[in-house]
């Protein structure tokens, strides 16, 4: 008897060509799993990150905000891990309108579809930046949603939808809320990479916006793990399931393991470019992973030194992808 679960399952990933989504495409076919990828259309079809599995993963192209492409896309399926999403928060300040189209129509799409066609279990990806700074930490699924930016104001309408499925129409979903996810194919809007590359491209000032916040980073290929183990969790069924390692750091102190795990020498400054707006930034997350530990068995695997080291790897051989010169939104 076979001890994969998922060996010969169909299985679609959204958002299939990103950070996260083309890692768990990575785990899914490692697991012998039958992989239909939902990438956005590209008038090139520049493969990206699925590069590597030409022949083994069914790629279609579409728009999560075009519901009868979402329903071809969902046919058939037995699990559906719903990815796709506008995520850069300062772009969020400058296009609120278009972050509810494609991440709460998006999501009440990818709902519908799967409602349509039976899917055994929709696992929806939200993010941390739903709780806002923390009120009390470490941050629990019952912490209050705050919607400190457009983007987390989308995030929490998404989660909504989803979870309303569940309840209205008894939809299978289990919402999974990844804390701040890192590690090699992650792109420049983000802290981690927009300072690798920096130090990689010889800068000796690293400019950052506020170092004061503190943040969960969990390794990649660790919240992939918890996709799958969630993904076959009864448990968490109509749920938010939290992702994080439960270990905080500052943003100025990940700023200097950066520059330890880089080899290299730079002081650290405050480009005033780079700060949120009053009001906008989240001063801490910190997650309570108890759910996912104890619902699905779930931990993280990856520490921080060691990730960081593997990243700083990727983003020097990679350097050609990052303009790190320019502030990525």
């Amino acid at each position: 008897m076979s001890t994969n679960p998922w060996k010969n399952r169909t299985v679609l990933v959204t958002g299939a060509e990103g950070f996260i989504g083309s890692t768990l495409v990575d785990l899914l076919v490692e697991q012998g799993a039958n992989v239909r990828a939902f990438v956005h259309y590209k008038p090139y079809a520049e493969k990206g990150h699925l590069a590597r599995h030409i022949g083994q993963v069914e790629m279609l192209a579409g728009d999560v905000r075009d519901a009868g492409r979402v329903s071809d896309a969902v046919a058939g399926c037995d699990t559906v891990f719903h990815l796709a999403a506008l995520i850069g928060i300062p772009y969020s300040y400058d296009s609120p309108g278009a972050y509810v189209q494609t991440n709460v129509t998006g999501t009440e799409n990818i709902a519908e579809a799967c409602r349509r066609h039976s899917v055994r279990r929709l696992v929806h990806t939200s993010t941390s930046e739903v709780y806002g700074t923390a009120l009390t930490a470490p941050i629990s699924e019952s912490h209050p949603l705050q919607p400190q930016s457009p983007y987390s104001a989308s995030k929490i309408g998404a989660d909504m939808m989803a979870l309303s499925h569940f309840h209205a129409f008894e939809l299978p979903v289990t919402v999974v809320r990844p804390f701040n996810t890192y590690g090699p194919r992650q792109s420049a809007r983000a802290v981690i990479p927009t300072i690798l590359a920096q130090l990689h491209a010889g800068a000796r000032q690293i400019k950052l916006g506020s170092l004061s916040p503190t943040r969960d980073f969990t390794y990649v290929t660790d919240t992939a793990r918890g996709f799958l183990a969630l993904a076959d969790c009864d448990r968490a069924l109509g749920e938010s399931v939290n992702l994080g390692t439960g270990q905080e750091i500052s943003i100025g102190d990940l700023a200097q393991a950066l520059i330890a795990a880089s080899g290299r020498d730079a002081e650290v400054v405050v480009d005033p470019a780079r700060l949120r707006p009053s009001g906008s930034e989240v001063q801490r997350l910190l997650s309570d992973n108890t759910r996912a530990r104890e619902w699905a068995g779930w931990e993280p695997q990856v520490p921080l030194t060691e990730g960081l080291s593997c990243t700083s790897e990727w983003i020097a051989e990679n350097l050609h992808l990052f303009a790190a010169d320019r502030y990525q939104v």
